[in-house]
């Protein structure tokens, strides 16, 4: 027979991380598609393949991924395409989307 162990209640810090966890913009969802795709200015899309069209957040993971899936054509850095540089709004009148923080408070 088993012990009479009394069930385990929330602790305040698991209630805070369940409540920082909904209220936060992780970038997930239809909210945060533009910024996945780099639709706009501040998105995590920054470098676009010239052969299949596919995003990447930077210079290393691009190499990467170009050598893994383009490995007979020759990695050329100025081929890439910046898609903050030619997505960019002229004027920044409204916030940049971000991973971290909400306006939900």
């Amino acid at each position: 027979m088993t012990g009479k162990a009394k069930p385990k209640k929330h602790t305040a810090k698991e209630i805070q991380a369940k409540i920082d966890a909904a209220l936060t913009n992780r970038g997930g969802g239809k909210a945060g598609i533009a910024d996945r795709t780099g639709k706009e200015k501040g998105g995590h899309a920054k470098f676009e393949c010239p052969h299949c069209k596919i995003t990447a957040p930077d210079l290393k993971t691009m190499q990467i991924h170009h050598e893994s899936k383009h490995p007979k054509v020759p990695y050329e850095e100025s081929k890439l395409v910046n898609l903050h540089a030619v997505l960019a709004p002229v004027a920044e009148s409204k916030p940049k989307p971000g991973i971290r923080g909400s306006l939900k408070k």
